[in-house]
């Protein structure tokens, strides 16, 4: 298990070189390694511990019963835990149907818990490994080891030399670039709804509100409580097992199961619905940012600016007229991955390449 956790802590390593935002990287990284590590500890509880535990009588076979309950799922009565424990019913949501069999809610879920938060971790992953597959490295060997301003004055002119050959010949064609990017970004929060949508269908639409009455709860007066930990997570539910008795006819056991894995399972979930909510939130902030930036030509000189630290914003005006989107992207992505110093005399030179190139392009035209 250690050994397991270890290796998923690999995927929150700093990298020298990021083309993404910090938004990006907690969608894609830090929740997949969340639910992950959430699915590992449940697996490892569900399937090493005792999952469930249920009282019968002398007669039957205690690890018969539990193995029964467990795969065909246990009860509660809905209108039982508005019931005071220990005067009107032994546990909340514990007891008598008086043969209503349709008052039942059933649970189902916690055999599929440790498996629905391992796929929700393949899915949060799955934007950036399609970002890593579009991204192709580009800006990584864009950079070269520029990132450090280390390096022989010999070596770094050939290499600003090589990136700005690159800029001038691939000049207005990044658009498709920023735009995937953009969308990998847009797919983060669609994933998110997806599966908060989902989450709610899983938990019989207990989910949405979960950490609303969670919040609640403790404000609530004392004789109005419930639990709603325990209504969607319930400790003690009820199990019914049938077998033939000496003379051939149908007897019915009627058990209590303690649940010991739904503390867990309680505890992931409300950190889980908090999580998501505030991921949620910056999604939305990050999508409208990134709107701006597409609508709104006229701010991307001073993110350049904030981005860079360093370049005058007349340099910033300049080279963001004489770009695009696409263009404007990478050399916003290159500022925050290169040297500032390297930088500055990089735009310096690009933005007299490009003056250069249009008095050209003029000339040749009269």
């Amino acid at each position: 298990m250690y050994k397991l956790l270890g290796s998923l802590g690999s995927y929150l390593k700093w990298q020298e070189i990021t083309t993404d935002s910090l938004v990006f990287r907690m969608h894609n990284l830090f929740t997949t390694v969340l639910l992950m590590t959430c699915s590992l500890i449940i697996t490892a509880t569900q399937y090493v511990g005792n999952p469930i535990s249920c009282i019968v009588n002398k007669d039957l076979p205690t690890h018969a019963i539990n193995t029964y309950c467990w795969i065909t799922s246990t009860f509660t009565m809905p209108d039982a835990f508005n019931r005071q424990v220990g005067m009107e019913v032994a546990h909340p949501g514990v007891a008598n149907d008086f043969g209503d069999v349709d008052a039942r809610k059933y649970y189902t879920y916690y055999q599929w818990v440790c498996f629905v938060l391992f796929f929700q971790a393949i899915f949060c992953y799955v934007p950036q490994w399609l970002w890593n597959a579009w991204e192709g490295g580009l800006i990584n060997t864009l950079v070269m080891g520029m990132n450090h301003g280390l390096c022989r004055e010999d070596e770094k002119i050939k290499k600003k030399k090589i990136l700005m050959d690159y800029l001038m010949k691939h000049v207005k064609r990044h658009n498709m670039y920023a735009y995937r990017y953009f969308a990998c970004e847009m797919l983060c929060l669609v994933n998110i709804c997806v599966q908060l949508y989902l989450m709610n269908k899983f938990f019989d639409g207990e989910f949405l509100s979960y950490g609303l009455r969670v919040i609640q709860f403790s404000d609530a007066p004392q004789e109005e409580r419930i639990d709603p930990m325990v209504y969607v997570f319930p400790r003690v539910t009820k199990c019914i097992f049938h077998k033939y008795g000496a003379s051939g006819t149908i007897q019915m056991h009627d058990s209590l199961c303690l649940l010991p894995l739904n503390i867990v399972n309680e505890k992931t979930y409300i950190f889980i619905w908090f999580w998501f909510l505030i991921l949620s939130v910056m999604l939305i902030g990050l999508l409208i940012y990134r709107a701006i930036i597409i609508f709104t030509p006229s701010i991307r000189p001073r993110l350049l600016q904030v981005s860079a630290r360093v370049l005058p914003i007349e340099w910033c005006r300049s080279i963001s007229r004489k770009t695009n989107l696409g263009d404007w992207w990478v050399l916003y992505t290159l500022s925050a991955n290169m040297d500032p110093l390297i930088y500055r005399d990089l735009i310096q030179e690009l933005t007299k390449k490009m003056d250069d190139s249009l008095i050209g392009h003029r000339e040749d035209k009269k």
